[in-house]
């Protein structure tokens, strides 16, 4: 994937100059962005509303904005300026909390666990989350010591190829979402496949469902440009991330009903 839409982005033969005006303009988002929070926050203030609510910021996912030589994201490739969010937590002034930055390892299913546990909320169904209450009290400096993404498709899931971001344009390939969008309508080559990522704070394996696995040394190849996947030396840790994977799916795949229907 990120080789296709590397070609058909064509923006190799960028200046710095040019990526720096890109990058200014992605920040300039970011600035807008945190402005109109402000102003949500502002009005929570004036509503004296401020100190009894709980905030919660982040974000759906990262964006290359220069890395690698590529804009925009993908869906099944897991780097880490995609996948490792910003996620700021005000809880109410009444709740203990430790001011500060925390890089622990969280999951954005956290979120509304940590929301269930604020407002007293017993879910009626099976969730995988764990509330974050712990780290924002101080209590705990580590949340977990994995955390999982998935992505991509299986050959021929046509409702997954996204061709909504197409409709009605004359010339599809006359959309800036046409280099990715373009490889995920095609079943030819493993653009779109499905892949899963395990990541801890020192590695990183991604399995591929029609393309080789990955497997990254984050210490020693923080930007991931080495796949080890088939170096002997990462053998047990292969292993290990495997059978952590392994668990992963088995936790959170089908579970039963939390209460009965008529067809019980």
């Amino acid at each position: 994937m990120l080789e296709g839409v590397y070609r058909g982005q064509r923006m190799q033969g960028w200046p710095e100059e040019r990526w720096s005006e890109l990058r200014a303009v992605y920040y300039g988002m970011c600035a807008r962005v945190d402005h109109q929070l402000g102003l949500i926050v502002e009005a929570l203030r004036e509503a004296k509303l401020y100190r009894d609510t709980a905030l919660f910021f982040f974000s759906d996912h990262g964006d290359f904005t220069g890395d690698y030589g590529l804009v925009e994201k993908t869906h099944n490739t897991f780097e880490d300026c995609l996948t490792r969010v910003p996620l700021i937590v005000k809880p109410p002034a009444d709740v203990r909390a430790v001011r500060g930055i925390c890089d622990a390892l969280v999951e954005l299913v956290d979120f509304p666990a940590t929301v269930f546990e604020l407002a007293g909320i017993q879910p009626e169904y099976s969730h995988f989350g764990r509330s974050l209450m712990p780290i924002v009290k101080g209590d705990a400096e580590e949340h977990r010591n994995a955390v999982f993404c998935e992505g991509g498709r299986l050959r021929g899931e046509k409702h997954a190829m996204e061709l909504e971001s197409l409709a009605g344009l004359k010339d599809p390939q006359t959309s800036p979402y046409w280099p990715r969008i373009g490889l995920q309508m095609s079943d030819e080559g493993p653009w779109h496949g499905k892949a899963a990522m395990c990541r801890t704070k020192t590695y990183k394996y991604v399995r591929r469902l029609y393309e080789e696995d990955e497997l990254y040394d984050l210490e020693r190849d923080p930007q991931e440009l080495h796949n080890s996947v088939k170096d002997p030396g990462y053998g047990e840790v292969l292993a290990e991330l495997r059978e952590r994977m392994a668990d992963w799916y088995m936790e959170t795949c089908d579970v039963v009903p939390g209460e009965r229907d008529r067809r019980w």
